[in-house]
């Protein structure tokens, strides 16, 4: 697995290493809609003129977060507690939630 640092990472570096976490999660999650979506909104983020600053891991699990919860309640991703979404990820679930909601005013969700 590689290691990114949230330095002086590019919108690309940051979509490489948010796909490479979105992969390894759904390896064990199986919903190929919602990866597809995914995959998706991070081509459509990597594209915004705004940068992705922070961990790539925390812009990964708001995606999911954000395509998980949307158009209704927050209350996490189905099937998967938030503690071990959090300890999959690496990332507290405020965090989560914060991107979750920068990606949805991004994107318009």
């Amino acid at each position: 697995m590689l290691r990114w640092s949230a330095m002086a990472l590019t919108n690309q570096d940051s979509e490489l290493a948010c796909r490479e976490r979105l992969e390894l999660f759904f390896g064990s999650y199986r919903d190929a809609a919602m990866q597809k979506r995914a995959m998706k909104a991070l081509r459509f983020l990597a594209a915004c003129d705004k940068p992705l600053v922070g961990k790539p891991e925390g812009w990964a699990a708001g995606i999911i977060y954000a395509l998980a919860t949307r158009g209704r309640r927050a209350y996490g991703v189905p099937g998967v507690l938030n503690s071990d979404f959090e300890q999959f990820f690496g990332i507290s679930m405020g965090t989560i939630r914060k991107r979750a909601a920068q990606i949805e005013e991004l994107l318009a969700l």
